[in-house]
This record gives C-alpha cells, structure tokens and sequence, in this order.
C-alpha cells in the first residue's frame, strides 16, 4: 500500500519548515512540535496502517508497542504521541461504532490510547475514482453540478493552471491569497500566512525535478477567472497514488459564473491524466445536516459524486501527567476558534 501523503517525505519535510521537526522508525514519520521549550507533542499522521487481515486487537497492540519502542527518539518533555488512524470507514455509524470498540480494546490490551476530540486531519471526505472515463465522471456528478460546470466554461470562464516556475507566479500567488482573505473573513476560517502556501508551491517544483523515494509530487495552484478578474483558486497535491484539493477560495464578485465548479472539474482531469487513482476533497461535515454551519461545503464537495469516507480521526497516548493539562486547555482553545471566533469573523 502506498503511503498516505500526510507520511511522505516531501509533506513532512514541508512541515519541518513551518515550525516541526521529524523523525522517522521502521517507515513511519513522525513530527514534533515543542511549545516555549515547555514541552512537545509527538504527532504521527495517518501511520501505521492496518494490515488487510490484522484484529483489531492485534492493531491495537501493535500501536502500543510502536509507541514504547519510538519514546527514546522523542524529545524528553513530549507528553503525549498522537496518531491520526488510517482507517477508512463507508458511514460515520461504522466509525463511530469503531471508536467505542477502540475504548473497550484500549481497557482490554492496556493501551492506554484516548479518543482526542480535536482532530487533526479531517476525518470525513469524499473521493472520486479517477479509473473512470471523463464521461462517467461527469455522469456520476449531481445533474445541477454538470451544468455549472458547463455553464461556466460556456461563459467564458478560463481556467489556468499555474507551478512555482510559471511566468507570473508571484502574481497569481498573490491573486490567490486576496481570494483566500476575502474567503477567510466571509466564511469564518483561518489561513496561514502568505509564505506558507509559496513554499508549498516551490518544494513542489523542486519534488518534479528529484529523485524522490516517495515518488514525485506536483503541487499547482488552478485559477478561474473571467474578463481578466481572478474569481476562484484551489491548491492541488497530485502523486502517483492520489491526488488532494489542500486549498480553496473564492471572491464575492460573478459568483453567479460558477467558476469554483470549473475550477475543480479542471483539477479532477488534470489529476487523472496525471495518473492519480483518487481526487481526495479533503475535509467536510460528516452527514447532509442542514444546521451544520459548514452545510454549504458538505453540497457542494458531495455533489460531484463521490465515495464518502469516514475516519476515526486523532487518538492520544499519555506519556506525562501535563498532557491532561494541555488536553483541557486544547479543548478550551478549539472551542474559541470553532464557536467564537468564527462567529465574530463571520460577521
């Protein structure tokens, strides 16, 4: 089984730029962050992956030892390892009902692990098998997404497709960033700085151009626009395994063009000629509830007509008594970003 591209090398190294650091055991990666040299967190995303006929139990127990045989690498003031599970689940009901088989294994193996209730990674997507002709694609879209997607073409809507050795990336890596602000303050989300995404976008040139052990990775940047004015961007993470919509905004003017459902229809071909077996649309509400506040994401990602995925999310091993400190004040901290900061942003 390939690697997920949260454990390749380009994605983790990308990550030791923006303030980890990585170590790596028996094929695993594993990040850590240290707080004011306080103390750290140990961060395994996605890793180790569950062998086609293994018990749960025997996973389990196989996590706990990872875990005793990788402490000594760890920085001394680590309080806990975090894993974020690579198991795939059809329903939320199959994860959830993991997650409470999960508890009663950790009490049964002595694992001490711990459903976290702040996830790292998005648990919930939804994927497109890239196998499928361009034709089934578009026929296994919502008959509303088909349309805006050939409505905006129709329109004149262009999309181009821009790497960190194009001719005006600065420009358009600019473009994309005032989208993503105005994004950002419309919906409620946060973004991180401006440096962030252009590294991003230059390690990929440099992973095209290597030797890597993981593969190669393409990272570009998609930008729909209309009469020369920037209207939608995503970033992409294409690899020979699958490929991921990371990033994307939108601005406020003829959003009536429906340049996001181009912008993505473009992305999903390029993917597939590419060779990806999956566009991965990376994080979104678990179920169709029309209170959740992110209702509008979960529409329009479900639309173009995907297999859901669930996973179980992030789960902790304690390795210090300050870890439930830092778990009560993480959850204090994600419900002031979730609920009151957002609403504020929102406004």
């Amino acid at each position: 089984m390939s690697k997920r591209f949260q454990q390749s090398d380009f994605w983790c190294d990308f990550k030791v730029n923006h303030g980890w650091q990585k170590t790596s055991f028996d094929g695993v990666n594993i990040l850590c962050r240290s707080f004011k040299n306080i103390f750290s967190i140990a961060y395994i995303p996605l890793a180790p992956e569950k062998n086609e006929n293994e018990s749960e139990e025997s996973y389990i127990l196989r996590i706990g030892e990872f875990t005793q045989k990788i402490k000594a690498r760890l920085p001394k003031n680590t309080i806990c390892l975090r894993y974020d599970l690579p198991l795939d689940f059809s329903t939320p009901e199959e994860r959830d009902s993991y997650v409470f088989r999960l508890r009663q294994l950790a009490k049964k193996t002595k694992v001490k692990i711990l459903k976290n209730k702040v996830d790292i990674q998005p648990p919930d997507s939804t994927f497109l098998d890239l196998s499928k002709s361009e034709d089934e694609l578009l026929a296994g879209m919502k008959n509303k997404w088909r349309y805006n997607v050939r409505y905006a073409a129709k329109h004149s809507v262009e999309v181009r497709a821009v790497t960190a050795s194009s001719q005006n990336f600065e420009n358009d890596l600019n473009s994309f960033y005032s989208l993503y602000k105005t994004t950002a303050s419309r919906d409620g989300i946060g973004l991180h700085p401006l440096s962030y995404y252009k590294d991003l976008m230059i390690r990929g040139v440099e992973s095209e151009k290597s030797q890597d052990s993981d593969g190669k990775t393409k990272i570009t940047l998609y930008i729909a626009s209309h009469e020369g004015e920037d209207l939608a961007a995503i970033i992409t993470l294409f690899n020979e395994a699958e490929a991921i919509y990371l990033y994307g905004c939108s601005g406020n003017n003829k959003r009536n063009l429906m340049p996001a459902y181009l912008v993505q229809w473009t992305a999903i071909k390029d993917a597939k000629a590419y060779g990806s077996k999956i566009y991965d649309f990376y994080g979104m509400p678990p179920t169709d509830d029309e209170n959740h506040p992110m209702h509008g994401l979960y529409l329009f990602k479900t639309g173009f007509g995907g297999a859901h995925v669930h996973r179980p999310g992030s789960f902790d091993i304690p390795l210090s008594p300050l870890y439930f400190l830092y778990s009560v004040a993480e959850k204090a901290r994600a419900f002031y970003h979730k609920k009151i900061l957002k609403k504020i942003r929102g406004r």
